[in-house]
Protein backbone atom coordinates (compact mmCIF):
# COMPACT_ATOMS: atom_id res chain seq x y z
CA UNK A 1 0.00 0.00 0.00
CA UNK A 2 1.11 3.52 -0.75
CA UNK A 3 2.33 5.78 1.98
CA UNK A 4 1.06 9.35 1.84
CA UNK A 5 2.54 12.27 3.72
CA UNK A 6 2.07 15.99 4.12
CA UNK A 7 3.76 18.68 6.17
CA UNK A 8 1.62 20.91 8.34
CA UNK A 9 2.37 23.66 10.87
CA UNK A 10 0.90 23.63 14.36
CA UNK A 11 -1.08 26.87 14.63
CA UNK A 12 -2.86 26.69 17.97
CA UNK A 13 -1.42 28.65 20.88
CA UNK A 14 -0.88 25.67 23.21
CA UNK A 15 0.55 23.31 20.59
CA UNK A 16 -0.10 19.60 20.74
CA UNK A 17 -1.24 19.49 24.37
CA UNK A 18 -3.39 16.81 26.06
CA UNK A 19 -6.80 17.93 24.79
CA UNK A 20 -5.53 18.42 21.22
CA UNK A 21 -3.68 15.09 21.29
CA UNK A 22 -6.84 13.33 22.48
CA UNK A 23 -8.88 14.89 19.66
CA UNK A 24 -6.26 13.79 17.17
CA UNK A 25 -6.14 10.22 18.54
CA UNK A 26 -9.94 9.89 18.45
CA UNK A 27 -10.03 11.17 14.87
CA UNK A 28 -7.21 8.88 13.70
CA UNK A 29 -9.02 5.85 15.17
CA UNK A 30 -11.96 6.45 12.84
CA UNK A 31 -9.95 5.34 9.80
CA UNK A 32 -8.60 2.05 8.53
CA UNK A 33 -5.11 3.50 8.30
CA UNK A 34 -1.95 3.85 10.34
CA UNK A 35 -1.29 7.52 10.94
CA UNK A 36 2.08 8.68 12.25
CA UNK A 37 3.33 12.14 13.14
CA UNK A 38 6.99 13.04 12.80
CA UNK A 39 8.88 16.04 14.11
CA UNK A 40 12.63 16.00 13.62
CA UNK A 41 13.91 12.61 14.74
CA UNK A 42 10.82 11.87 16.88
CA UNK A 43 7.82 9.89 15.62
CA UNK A 44 4.54 8.92 17.26
CA UNK A 45 1.46 7.01 16.32
CA UNK A 46 -1.52 9.34 16.02
CA UNK A 47 -3.53 6.83 18.05
CA UNK A 48 -1.26 7.24 21.09
CA UNK A 49 -2.00 10.32 23.21
CA UNK A 50 1.14 9.75 25.27
CA UNK A 51 3.25 9.33 22.13
CA UNK A 52 1.84 12.55 20.67
CA UNK A 53 2.64 14.44 23.88
CA UNK A 54 6.21 13.10 23.79
CA UNK A 55 6.72 14.89 20.44
CA UNK A 56 6.70 18.15 22.43
CA UNK A 57 5.20 19.99 19.48
CA UNK A 58 4.48 23.66 20.01
CA UNK A 59 2.94 26.49 18.06
CA UNK A 60 4.82 27.24 14.85
CA UNK A 61 6.47 23.81 14.61
CA UNK A 62 6.18 21.95 11.33
CA UNK A 63 5.37 18.26 11.52
CA UNK A 64 4.98 15.56 8.91
CA UNK A 65 1.76 13.54 8.93
CA UNK A 66 2.19 10.08 7.38
CA UNK A 67 -0.74 7.79 6.56
CA UNK A 68 -0.72 4.25 5.23
CA UNK A 69 -3.60 1.85 4.69
CA UNK A 70 -7.00 1.52 3.05
CA UNK A 71 -8.25 4.93 4.25
CA UNK A 72 -4.86 6.70 4.07
CA UNK A 73 -6.02 9.53 1.80
CA UNK A 74 -9.08 10.36 3.93
CA UNK A 75 -7.13 9.99 7.19
CA UNK A 76 -4.37 12.29 5.98
CA UNK A 77 -6.85 14.92 4.83
CA UNK A 78 -8.85 14.80 8.08
CA UNK A 79 -5.85 14.90 10.40
CA UNK A 80 -4.27 17.79 8.49
CA UNK A 81 -7.59 19.65 8.51
CA UNK A 82 -7.89 19.25 12.30
CA UNK A 83 -4.38 20.63 12.73
CA UNK A 84 -5.00 23.51 10.29
CA UNK A 85 -8.22 24.29 12.18
CA UNK A 86 -6.10 24.70 15.35
CA UNK A 87 -7.80 21.65 16.88
CA UNK A 88 -11.01 23.72 16.98
CA UNK A 89 -9.48 25.98 19.62
CA UNK A 90 -9.11 29.75 19.61
CA UNK A 91 -5.58 30.33 18.36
Amino acid sequence: MAQLERQVTICNKLGLHARAATKLAVLAAEFDANVTLKQGDKTASASSVLGLLMLETGMGKTITVIAEGKDAKAALASVCQLINDCFDEAS
